[in-house]
């Protein structure tokens, strides 16, 4: 027996109640933290009772002697038998939980126990505990739950035919040529929500990748329905340009007609392995582009370090440039600079003929979005130039 208590008469009490006790051996009779990790160190005791109070922290003890002697079983004594406390000393590696004041019996007994691999609790705290562990196997059960629901529907997602679509949004001048087409996954099935929903339970599960791969590849299918001047455009994370995966899809399809798009929302922690995979898909053919531009984490030094080829901004950026100044500005600053890194600037979310002739104004060449064209499936519809010429007269008309 190990005896941590730093009470002088209660510690003496202790000792002299081992000594009566025939089965009992006392190793060691400490005050503080430190001295029963080395004492447990030393001596490896089959049982330490540990004072849940004492100076260096009795939680801290409890796992340092679990640490340093894994075979010795650890009581908590004390008075304090708050949920919280007993909670902190079962994490510590405690297998009973003993209060003071109690029955020289019931220490006896908890001792006894703990010596056998058996748990220990005085009548006080077991309803808290039982209470505490049936709520927290409750809580896990139910997060297992919702993981396996989450699963289950991606999983559904990847391997039921016609859940997961593409549809393909034209990019334009912003004169209403078409110059490229941005895939975008659709999901035919419920929950009906937005694929950025779908993409981030995804990644809750661990399938973001096996997901996005799987909309590379249904858009890669599309490829050659596009008209041969015209690129296509892939959303992917970070984490999917560093696949092997990735590679092999766009090596087996037309890689000088495919545009990689890194969002600027995701965090990027290795640009040097990034840009060596990014490289390596350049070898190929493939330009970069950075989506989201404006919005996220990104900031001008995140682009340059990625040299794409296309800057697209954000179309939070979009929304009312053409009555807020401050936004104009900093489509103004992006311009400049991707003309100074020879990228070409792409404006998103287009909605208003009045947004059009403002980016128009500040020299952007290119865009996307309902005003210019909405995503559909393929082929991409012919009449996306007159469509623009004919809103444009609606709205000076009007």
């Amino acid at each position: 027996m190990l005896i941590a208590e730093d009470v002088p008469t209660v510690r003496d009490a202790l000792k002299e109640l081992f000594r009566s006790e025939r089965r009992l051996e006392l190793v060691a009779a400490v005050g503080d933290a430190p001295s029963a990790i080395e004492a447990a160190t030393r001596e490896r005791p089959d049982v330490a009772l540990v004072d849940v109070r004492m100076p260096g922290g009795g939680v801290h003890a409890a796992r340092e002697i679990r640490n340093c002697s894994p075979e010795t079983k650890v009581i908590a004594f004390t008075a304090h038998h708050d949920r919280a406390t007993v909670l902190a000393m079962l994490e510590a590696g405690a297998v009973g939980y003993v209060l003071k004041g109690g029955s020289v019996d019931a220490i006896v007994e908890a001792i006894e126990q703990a010596a056998v691999g058996q748990g220990s609790f005085s009548v006080e705290v077991t309803g808290d505990i039982i209470e505490t562990l049936v709520d927290q196997l409750g809580v896990q059960r139910k997060a297992v739950e919702k993981t396996q629901r989450q699963e289950k529907r991606i999983r559904r997602a990847l391997d039921s035919k016609g859940v997961l679509e593409m549809v393909f949004q034209p990019i334009c001048t912003l004169s209403g040529t078409t110059v490229g087409a941005e895939a975008l996954a659709r999901f035919r099935t419920a929950p009906r929500r937005g694929p950025d929903r779908w993409f981030a339970e995804a990644e809750e599960v661990g399938l973001r990748g096996e997901l996005e791969l799987a909309a590379v590849k249904a858009a890669l299918a599309a490829l050659p329905s596009l008209p041969p001047k015209i690129y296509l455009s892939l959303n992917v994370s970070p984490k999917t340009v560093l696949s092997a995966g990735l590679r092999r899809l766009v090596a087996g399809s037309e890689p000088s007609r495919l545009v990689v798009e890194v969002t600027e929302h995701a965090r990027i922690d290795d640009y040097k392995r990034l840009n060596a995979a990014a490289d390596r898909l350049r070898a190929l053919g493939v330009r970069f582009a950075v989506d989201d531009a404006g919005a996220g984490f990104a900031s001008l030094r995140h682009i340059l370090r990625l040299a794409p080829d296309f800057i697209k901004l954000d179309r939070t950026l979009i929304d009312g440039i053409q009555n807020d100044r401050s936004r104009q500005a900093l489509a103004v600053g992006l311009i400049s600079f991707a003309e100074r890194i020879d990228a070409t600037i792409i404006a998103e979310g287009i909605e208003k003929l009045a947004e059009l002739n403002m980016l128009a104004s500040l020299g952007v060449g290119h865009g996307q979005g309902f005003f210019l064209a909405r995503p559909g499936p393929l082929p991409l519809s012919a009449a996306t130039t007159p469509l623009l010429a004919r809103k444009r007269r609606t709205a000076a008309a009007s």
